[in-house]
């Protein structure tokens, strides 16, 4: 199977293209060009790369956020039309959970990466034979709160980290708890795309496809626009 995987969730996205669960041609935006100018370039560079075309994907993936809404509103409006105009199936996973799927796939995972403001997006997932699942919602809040949250959660048992910025969360107070319990904190590869294909094709094994007019972003906090209008909300998510 031939996926093409798509991560426009902040200044770090990616494009992959997968074949047979592996990746053959990978990308990474990491400067400042906007995503509705370097997304359709890129991905058919990495197509070429790959010796395959639009015609021969036979799976879109795509990140349906949490991140920036500019670039997460441009990949989902581009896998949309490609799914139109070529007629293909898509997956839309969350960027937390696909990150979260770390080689031990047992106990307790906590993914994240910067949301700007002193704040970052967070999940924290749990392996229940051989699935994951979502412990809370996904969240927006302080390192701080978020170690915290994961330290009331796990006790006494071990975490796996993952995240795009480590460095946020062993600054935090409570992380020394944390080293104290034996968690292991990994560094997130930077093409998060190929985990979100990975992600999206073991859904697709199973029929779990996402319906293209359903397809949404999941921002987790609101934009600029009506926090400004509307004035901060409560809480630390």
């Amino acid at each position: 199977m031939i996926t093409l995987a798509l991560d426009t969730s902040e200044t770090r996205g990616s494009v992959v293209v997968r074949r047979d669960g592996r990746n053959v041609a990978v990308r990474l935006h990491g400067g400042t060009a906007d995503y509705s100018s370097w997304l359709l370039r890129v991905a058919e560079e990495a197509l070429r790369e790959a010796a395959a075309t639009m015609d021969s994907v036979e799976l879109l993936a795509v990140s349906t956020g949490p991140g920036s809404f500019t670039g997460v509103r441009v990949g989902l409006a581009t896998v949309k039309a490609w799914a139109e105009v070529y007629g293909k199936r898509v997956v839309g996973v969350s960027r937390l959970e696909s990150m979260a799927r770390v080689e031990d796939r047992r106990g307790l995972v906590a993914a994240s990466y910067d949301a700007q403001r002193g704040q970052i997006f967070g999940g924290l997932y749990q392996w229940v034979e051989g699935a994951m699942k979502a412990v809370e919602n996904e969240m927006v809040t302080a390192p701080g709160a978020f170690v915290a949250f994961v330290d009331e959660h796990a006790g006494a048992d071990r975490v796996q980290w993952v995240s795009l910025d480590p460095q946020m969360l062993t600054s935090a107070e409570k992380w020394s708890n944390r080293e104290r319990r034996g968690d292991r904190l990994i560094a997130c590869p930077a093409d998060v795309a190929s985990l979100v294909g990975d992600l999206a094709e073991e859904r697709a094994k199973r029929d779990e496809f996402t319906d293209v007019l359903e397809l949404d972003a999941n921002y987790v906090r609101r934009s600029d626009a009506e926090i400004f209008w509307k004035g901060p909300a409560s809480g630390v998510r």
